[in-house]
């Protein structure tokens, strides 16, 4: 059941626009910037393409889990309100404390720049542009989004489908042209940490799926809409991130990938379709981000706009507002920019975000391991959906988060406890807000 905040926003999200909201917001820059890590640490063209697909049937572990709690549990906020449900108010607004401060406004952020470092490169302007670019076009979209959910949604469907056209490209022209062979080719770079930190690496090329949750009570049929979009959304991520990087491997030999890195994409697209193709691969990656933005600032700003309808916010009052015709939480997505604008000037908000993914990959073992805790709770009682192959699947996705979480431990000690101690700060907040009431 919807709260009275929560029936003010309009249910307007079909299927279109949720599919797009998955594919659009997982498949980013990581499509096109991710290959040359990968192949680098996996050391070779076979371990690599293996790697992307481990990747993402681990993702589709966590994604045929997730589905199965959004679906009990179709409430405007996704991961902040499976745990707030399952585990109880403290475990649910640490999850959004961390959502809202920390690992949202910091990839928006993050990509912001990006974005316009790579428009002021396309258009030769000065680099000292790109940060008011970046500022410029997350302020278009947070207005755009404050229209309402059927623009942002029609916006976001639209850019998705543009940003496949160029992959759609690569994936085409280098599987029809290119020659160079594919399977068991060495990389030829220094040795890379294994199998594992190329899984890894894959993995967070992935991650981004679970927004679709965010916008559960916009959804005109959240109980058939939510598996159907992510099973969907993920099979045709995994099919492209795979078909890429077989596209590149008959373009250029896996050394050259790996040595390219972020230009992989951008030269074996310029090689096959001249200097046109080398643009359109450039302009490809900003469209890439730009609905992937779209798709962040829509989604992530209804986790401020619940926690505030909980009262679990300073000045909630006030952040839970919707707009009286658009029926957007125009305040929650104000939130979320200005903290994002505040992070692009501090010039590294990709390393706040990175800091953030450790403790949201602990909030994603949570939510899987909760389809345990509401069958027990539940008893047989009637599902609208139910994750296949039980109790399986979601030991699966709790393994692969276990790995990244450990991973991340292991190899980044002092960012993981930074992401902890951000985490933690949130408590005094969460007391102070009790007390008042």
């Amino acid at each position: 059941m919807q709260s009275s905040a929560e029936q003010q926003l309009k249910r307007e999200i079909g299927f279109i626009v949720a599919l797009s909201l998955v594919v659009g917001t997982v498949i980013g820059s990581g499509v096109f910037v991710a290959p040359g890590a990968v192949i680098t640490e996996a050391g070779g063209s076979t371990m690599a393409l293996l790697a992307w697909l481990l990747a993402g049937l681990l993702t589709m572990a966590g994604g045929l889990t997730i589905a199965e709690v959004s679906t009990q549990i179709y409430k405007t906020g996704g991961l902040y309100v499976y745990l707030e449900e399952v585990y109880g108010k403290t475990v649910g607004y640490l999850s959004g404390w961390m959502q809202t401060v920390i690992y949202s406004p910091a990839v928006i952020g993050a990509l912001g720049l990006y974005l316009g470092s790579l428009v002021a490169g396309l258009f030769k302007w000065p680099q000292h542009w790109s940060a008011w670019i970046g500022i410029g076009t997350v302020v278009f979209l947070a207005v755009v989004n404050s229209f309402g959910t059927r623009l942002g949604g029609i916006l976001q469907a639209v850019l998705t489908a543009a940003k496949l056209i160029p992959i759609a490209l690569i994936i085409v022209f280098g599987i029809w042209q290119g020659d160079a062979p594919v399977w068991g080719v060495p990389s030829g770079a220094p040795a890379g940490s294994g199998m594992g930190a190329a899984i890894l690496a894959c993995l967070f090329a992935y991650d981004g799926w679970i927004l679709i949750g965010t916008v559960a009570g916009e959804m005109k049929n959240p109980a058939k809409l939510l598996p159907k979009a992510i099973f969907v959304g993920l099979t045709l991520v995994t099919a492209v991130y795979l078909l890429v990087n077989l596209a590149l491997f008959h373009v250029l030999s896996p050394n050259q990938v790996a040595a390219l890195g972020a230009n992989a994409g951008g030269t074996a697209a310029q090689m096959l379709l001249g200097n046109f193709g080398g643009k359109l691969v450039g302009v490809g990656i900003i469209v890439s981000i730009f609905a992937a933005l779209n798709g962040l600032i829509l989604g992530f700003s209804r986790v401020p706009f619940a926690m505030a309808e909980r009262g679990q916010l300073p000045f909630s009052k006030f952040f839970v507002r919707v707009h009286p015709v658009s029926r957007a939480p125009v305040a929650a997505i104000a939130l979320q920019v200005v903290i994002a604008i505040g992070l692009m000037f501090v010039s590294h908000p990709d390393k706040l975000a990175q800091i953030s993914v450790f403790a949201i990959f602990i909030f994603y073992i949570l939510a899987f391991f909760a389809v345990f805790l509401l069958r027990r709770r539940n008893g047989s009682a009637d599902r609208p959906y139910s994750v296949p192959l039980y109790p399986w699947v979601p030991s699966i996705a709790i393994v692969g988060s276990g790995f990244v979480v450990v991973s991340t431990l292991i190899n980044q000690p002092s960012d993981s406890f930074m992401a902890i101690g951000i985490m933690l700060v949130g408590l005094p907040v969460l007391w102070w807000l009790e007390r008042k009431k």
